[in-house]
């Protein structure tokens, strides 16, 4: 299994997400676990950036 899987598990069990139990975590798979991390930390895909120090031309 994978390492990463595995620290993934430790740190849901210990903390598991809203709506989700320390057993639900231990039946999940590794690459179950690692799409949820992925989800649970991805950026917000509607958040076009407007507002961002930055350069603009207007």
């Amino acid at each position: 299994m994978n390492p990463n899987a595995e620290k993934l598990r430790k740190k849901y069990i210990d903390n598991p997400p809203e709506g989700m139990t320390s057993g639900d975590i231990r039946r999940m798979s590794g690459d179950d676990l690692l799409d949820m991390d992925y989800f649970l930390n991805e950026d917000d895909p509607f958040d076009d950036g407007f507002g961002e120090e930055g350069f603009y031309i207007f």
